[in-house]
């Protein structure tokens, strides 16, 4: 019974999570609308800093407390108020602080290098949300110690609500009354600190009502305490670092080369604006192209526990196979609606040539997320700490070679090529540890090649109807992608199953696996 409602607490908070990425990053495709470029431009300058401070909140520190609060039960002792909630909260505090005073205090230094001064005091109002971290993780942590999902899926979806609520009003509020636009970037910040207190009432409710706490007293580990949340719980954010890395080389780079580029500073601005529209369909696109290839890892870490060498490798192959052919199927989706899909989503067909290079972020990013989970899960936690700071030097020095001769194209060659420079170093890990892992002769390359291709050449064929038509309303246009999506996405899948590209095991694995089995066996 018990293991039955910790199922279900691990799928409610996994379908939380998914709809807080989907939700995270659908809500820049209006806020954008209602900016503009230069606007979003402003919106873009501030976010890595938030989904930093968002990512420790859900995925980093909570991981850690767990496994502490886990433990202290393993031990027979309560969740003590004098000797866990009060160490952990001053250590939290202690860490999150140094993050606010170094973020305070250096605010101006970055807006100036990056060109741009008016940042500086949204900056200064992002470092608060650290302020706020301790209190949302020391609460998630518990109750995911304890099992109880629920509190950290509620709370994470009602702070996503309040904040995407409060950046769209507050956006909207802003450009209809002419006031300045970089309080865009003041009201990104704020609604992201209410969002926080929003997430701290929810967790309070529930820890008021649960009483998850003991007066005991017992010796303060400190130095356990302390260490488990500065390694587990940066470790746990690492795969969702990655995008938001690539981002942090962009604030810091991409305007200043696109002045080299020979912009000037609004022009630059914008133009980062016109690229950074790409940032929200990578990120739903890396969910598709990981989410279920990563359902495929948990047996993993049991699996080499026991050292058993070829069912640990066919499940990583299986894992990168998944992942593979779904992200490889929404990056030529991408790419082949992409010039309608740029102006039913953004108004209007600007930077559609370099948006279609970056798409191909979406393939590159997926299979990292999903090679960095595998290898955490063989317990090979540091290593992707250097991958990502690697990745994000190369990102800075493609951008500073590239942009200035091929403007954001540039900046998309760039991110494509740092995540590719990732998934080889993951590979060589992953070869590293799995000396038999062939991943090669695992994949039907004839098998996706031919479904690829046929969906690449069925939307350009009814792309080719399209045009010739009458000019499409708004609604029309969003009638048409949404056809053109669901029936080029079937007929991928249908395609792929049919010419054996995925084994009846791994349909198993997948959502909806009676359909693709019968598919499959046909």
């Amino acid at each position: 019974m018990k293991d039955n409602q910790f199922i279900k607490g691990a799928m409610l908070l996994t379908l939380a999570g998914l709809l807080s990425k989907i939700l995270g990053a659908a809500y820049r495709i209006p806020l954008q609308n209602i900016t503009g470029d230069l606007g979003y431009y402003i919106y873009q300058q501030i976010y890595p800093f938030i989904g930093f401070v968002m990512i420790l909140s859900l995925y980093g520190f909570p991981t850690a407390i767990s496994n502490l609060t886990a433990a202290m039960q393993k031990k027979g002792l309560g969740i003590s108020l004098r000797s866990f909630y009060i160490p952990i909260f001053i250590i939290l505090l202690g860490i999150n602080g140094f993050l606010f005073v170094g973020l305070y205090v250096s605010a101006g230094f970055i807006a100036n290098f990056i060109g741009d001064p008016q940042l500086v005091f949204a900056y200064r109002m992002v470092a608060f949300t650290f302020l706020l971290i301790p209190f949302t993780v020391l609460l998630r942590g518990v109750f995911q110690g304890i099992q109880d999902m629920k509190p950290t899926a509620y709370s994470q979806l009602g702070d996503q609500f309040i904040r995407v609520g409060m950046i769209i009003f507050m956006a909207y509020f802003i450009v209809t009354k002419g006031m300045d636009m970089y309080l865009i970037g003041e009201a990104a910040a704020l609604a992201s600190i209410c969002g926080a207190i929003f997430a701290i009432i929810i967790l309070s409710i529930f820890l008021m009502r649960r009483k998850l706490w003991t007066y005991e007293a017992y010796p303060v580990p400190w130095k356990h305490y302390v260490m488990t949340l500065l390694t587990f719980g940066i470790v746990a954010s690492l795969n969702h670092l990655v995008l938001i890395i690539l981002q942090f080389a962009d604030v810091f780079s991409l305007v200043p080369n696109l002045k080299t580029y020979g912009l000037n500073t609004l022009a630059a601005m914008e133009e980062k604006g016109i690229f950074d529209r790409g940032q929200p369909l990578i990120q739903l696109g890396s969910v598709l192209g990981s989410s279920l290839a990563i359902a495929v890892i948990p047996a993993i870490s049991k699996i080499s526990g026991r050292q058993n060498i070829q069912e640990l490798k066919s499940h990583v192959e299986s894992a990168l196979k998944v992942c593979f052919y779904l992200s490889a199927g929404a990056t030529i989706g991408l790419i082949g609606i992409f010039p309608e899909a740029n102006i039913l989503l953004f108004q209007n067909d600007k930077g559609t040539i370099s948006l279609q290079v970056l798409a191909v972020a979406i393939l590159f990013s997926s299979l990292a997320i999903t090679g960095m989970s595998i290898l955490q899960s063989l317990g090979k936690y540091f290593i992707t700490i250097v991958y990502l700071f690697i990745v994000f030097m190369v990102k800075l020095l493609a951008n500073h070679l590239l942009v200035p001769m091929f403007g954001i194209t540039g900046s998309s060659i760039a991110t494509i090529f740092a995540l590719f420079i990732l998934c080889l170093l993951i590979y060589v890990a992953l070869k590293r540890n799995i000396p038999a892992l062939q991943l090669g002769r695992h994949m039907k390359i004839r098998s996706f090649l031919f479904a690829g291709g046929l969906m690449l050449g069925y939307l350009l064929l009814v792309r080719y109807v399209y045009l010739l038509l009458p000019a499409f309303s708004r609604s029309g246009l969003l009638f048409y992608i949404l056809f053109v999506v669901g029936t080029g996405a079937m007929l991928y899948i249908y395609m792929l199953i049919r010419r054996k590209a995925f084994t009846e095991e791994e349909l198993h694995t997948l959502p909806l696996a009676s359909l693709w089995l019968r598919i499959y066996r046909y």
